[in-house]
């Protein structure tokens, strides 16, 4: 039984994403918490979120679009990392791992986002 996105590879990393951004996010100044803090876990969230939406939609036409959005709120989530960098709150390594985890999560998504007929 089970909904037919939790089968697929990229929802299941997109949630393992969103929850590493938001362990990494809890180490943020307090400042942030309703600015960047706030704006990355919710980007990283909207990945999954998108990805499941898309899959229960009524046409794989609808399905591509929510894809697209996955894609945006992953892109957002790495200017968010970007920031986090810039800004001193993340180690060089840290940025590194989750750039890495993206990087490979968006070559997946647009590949599978091509295959959707």
């Amino acid at each position: 039984m089970g909904f037919k996105f939790e089968k697929l590879i990229i929802w299941q990393k997109a949630m393992e994403f969103g929850e590493n951004i938001n362990t990494l996010s809890q180490k943020f100044p307090k400042e942030e918490l309703f600015n960047l803090s706030s704006q990355i876990r919710r980007a990283a969230d909207s990945i999954a979120l998108n990805i499941s939406e898309g899959a229960i939609g009524q046409s794989n036409l609808e399905f591509k679009k929510f894809m697209g959005y996955a894609i945006r709120s992953l892109a957002e989530a790495v200017t968010c990392l970007y920031k986090a960098k810039r800004r001193n709150y993340v180690s060089h390594e840290e940025f590194t791992l989750h750039y890495e985890f993206a990087f490979n999560l968006m070559n997946m998504m647009a590949a599978f986002k091509e295959k959707i007929k």
